[in-house]
């Protein structure tokens, strides 16, 4: 088999693994309602089978990130894909409601292990001048999994009944694993000076998990003594790390600006980006009246841009430069962002959708150039673990907005429940959201401008420290 044959197998493997793990993540929502009737359970238990999935991705990214790092990518990711595929089998037969919601929770580690490996194999993959496209397509099957999970699922639950959703997923798994068996190169963990493996670091990885669980159920339940609890477990996190032998993350990581920015950036937006979803279908059934297909059908629309962007993004990163398309797709989400803050109702889907196009292919050039530039300067022996830390800041908007921007919604529409709220209140809660949204990505902008800034004055002062002395 030749180079580019083997280059496209490989790369078909890693976006089998992102669509399936983004599948994963949405194709289960649309079936609550049907199993709170089969298990005759209340939407807060029947909730658990969502959570359980986002709390493991949530909680694991990092560790297993780390984890392949040490014993090998390719072994872990296999084990990963291996154990989602099972739990799927395990979902699609669950017998009560707490097998399916343990269940899901594997779900969620196999989809962790799936999520942190996939783009630090691209540094092994693919010549690092095709980096970009290559980030471009996984980026591409993560929206077309968050898009046709929903609606996957509707057609499912309609056809076959509520366990045909899970079922379905088992032989995309099998399917990912034998590909990347077959084609995803061979390799091992690290080794030590002494010619010893790293120990993996349990106690950071544990400490880690229950920090940033009980930031995602405080911004779940809105429970703020789980906020403390997350704010002690950072604190003693940083403490623990610094004084080991190993650590899960090394702090003088994030001491690198250009990162530390990458990170913050990719929070901050991925925070903006989830406002589409929180506040966009109240904003299109009270605001501009349309019915539940219509709202449906707009709302896939800014995950089917993503999808489309993605590959050529790729590309533009290619030629032009991870920061310049960065630049590029941040200034383009702000103005998407700022104009949904001012465009009157009166304009109805098209006022809503044209901005909400601009805003969905900025992000999506923005997180190809993003992913890019980290992962091209990530170390091989590091790879896992920065693909880990990045999707984690991901996750940690995505979560965050749901909440937060979820909060601004309400408390400019001044109404107990945006559910049963006026349309001129809808209005108005959804021009201020937007705003701050706006806000929020210029900061954004900001930090990229100045990392980049640094980055070129290192890159100066670099070459006239090499440079021969007359």
């Amino acid at each position: 088999m030749s180079r580019a044959s083997s280059v496209r197998w490989a790369l078909t493997g890693l976006s089998l693994s992102m669509l399936v793990s983004s599948l994963g993540t949405s194709v289960a929502n649309v079936a609550l309602p049907t199993l709170a009737g089969v298990f005759a359970a209340p939407f807060r238990d029947v909730q658990w089978v969502v959570l359980a999935y986002l709390l493991a991705v949530t909680t694991l990214v990092v560790g297993a990130g780390r984890l392949g790092d040490l014993i090998g990518r390719r072994r872990l990711l296999l084990a990963g894909i291996g154990v989602f595929t099972a739990a799927s089998a395990v979902c699609g037969a669950a017998p009560a409601l707490w097998v399916l919601v343990l269940a899901r929770a594997a779900q969620g580690a196999g989809a962790a292990v799936m999520m942190a490996l996939t783009m630090a194999f691209v540094g092994e993959t693919v010549p690092r001048e095709r980096t970009g496209g290559a980030m471009g397509l996984l980026g591409t099957m993560s929206a077309v999994g968050t898009a046709a999970g929903p609606s996957l699922g509707g057609l499912l639950i309609s056809g076959f009944g509520w366990r045909a959703v899970f079922l379905a997923q088992v032989p995309l798994g099998v399917a990912a694993v034998l590909i990347a068996r077959r084609h995803l190169p061979a390799g091992g963990g690290k080794s030590g000076a002494e010619g010893r493996r790293p120990r993996f670091d349990l106690a950071g990885t544990l400490l880690l998990a229950v920090t940033l669980g009980a930031y995602a159920l405080a911004m779940t339940t809105g429970r703020m003594v789980l906020l403390v609890v997350a704010g002690c477990g950072a604190v003693v996190f940083v403490v623990v790390e610094r004084r080991a032998a190993s650590p899960l993350v090394r702090p003088a990581t994030f001491r690198d600006p250009v990162l530390s920015a990458s990170l913050a950036t990719s929070a901050l937006v991925s925070t903006v980006m989830m406002t589409t979803l929180v506040v966009g279908p109240f904003h299109l059934a009270r605001g501009l009246g349309l019915d539940a297909a219509r709202v449906g059908l707009a709302v896939a629309v800014g995950p089917l841009v993503a999808a489309l962007t993605g590959v050529p993004a790729g590309r533009i990163v290619d030629r032009l430069g991870a920061w310049r398309v960065t630049v590029a797709g941040l200034a383009a989400t702000a103005s998407g962002a700022f104009a949904l803050s001012v465009l009157p109702v009166s304009l109805g889907v098209v006022g809503y959708l044209a901005p909400l196009v601009v805003m969905t292919a900025g992000y999506a050039l923005f997180q190809t150039a993003n992913n890019t530039a980290v992962m091209a300067d990530a170390g091989p022996e590091q790879r896992g673990v920065v693909s880990g830390v990045l999707n984690l800041s991901r996750n940690l908007g995505l979560v965050t907005g749901t909440s937060v921007m979820g909060a601004v919604f309400a408390l400019a529409s001044s109404a107990s429940d945006v559910a049963t709220a006026p349309a001129g209140a809808v209005a108005t809660g959804m021009h201020v959201t937007f705003a701050v949204a706006a806000v929020l990505v210029v900061l954004a902008l900001g930090i990229a401008l100045g990392a980049g800034a640094w980055a070129r004055r290192g890159a100066r002062v670099q070459a006239v420290a090499g440079a021969p002395r007359g």
